[in-house]
């Protein structure tokens, strides 16, 4: 993909993510790497008067976050970096203050495999980073850690974030992120809910190899 195309496709994700609840005014990111950069949306710009012209420009390499462009990076650039450096699996992250999701990352409280769904995300359930200030290295680090062998995780008193092959799938991830955080706050009213083992779970995620949806596709 070209530089604008990329930069496109990043603002129609912004009005999708807003579009659908998944975050509201400036407080979520994306970020998508374009060989040995990335670009990411910039600090403190609504999504709804976001253009492509505002995404700022990195190098991954870069320690300090250099930046071309009219416009500063977001805040939390370090761990959009970290996780396009620590994995060659991931090209696209989405953060998002999602409803839902940051109901259970204020409780601390894992979501575990209530539903099969959660087999997109790697393994039997989406753990929760340990709390650090926000655009810290410690937040990244902790991020880092908690998305071991997974493709997302929530973010302690924060949100949540998400990692894919390509902005679309990373887009679908968040959507589901939200739908099990809601599935399981809900099961938690009614007594919780019946968890599926670690078996069921590897099962499904046989199935995923070749399931969900991907840039010029569908599931």
């Amino acid at each position: 993909m070209t530089d604008a195309s990329i930069r496109t496709d990043m603002v129609a994700a912004c009005k999708k993510l807003e579009a659908d609840g998944l975050n509201r005014g400036a407080s979520g990111n994306i970020s998508v790497r374009d060989g040995t950069h990335m670009l990411i949306t910039p600090t403190a710009v609504a999504y709804d008067v976001i253009a492509p012209g505002m995404m700022a420009r990195t190098r991954l390499d870069d320690p300090d976050g250099g930046w071309e462009g009219p416009n500063a990076p977001s805040s939390e650039w370090r761990f959009h970096r970290d996780i396009l450096r620590a994995r060659a699996d991931i090209n696209a992250v989405v953060h998002t203050h999602a409803p839902w999701c940051t109901v259970l990352a204020v409780a601390r409280r894992p979501i575990p495999a209530i539903h099969y769904m959660i087999a997109a995300f790697g393994g039997p359930v989406i753990r929760v980073a340990d709390y650090a200030r926000y655009g810290t290295q410690d937040l990244s680090d902790n991020i880092i850690a908690a998305m071991q062998g997974r493709n997302g995780c929530l973010m302690a008193n924060h949100g949540m974030v998400v990692g894919g092959p390509d902005l679309t799938r990373a887009l679908w991830l968040a959507g589901e992120l939200e739908a099990l955080a809601h599935q399981y706050f809900h099961a938690l009213t009614i007594g919780g809910g019946h968890v599926l083992t670690d078996a069921q779970i590897e099962e499904t995620a046989l199935g995923f190899q070749s399931y969900g949806v991907r840039a010029g596709g569908s599931a």
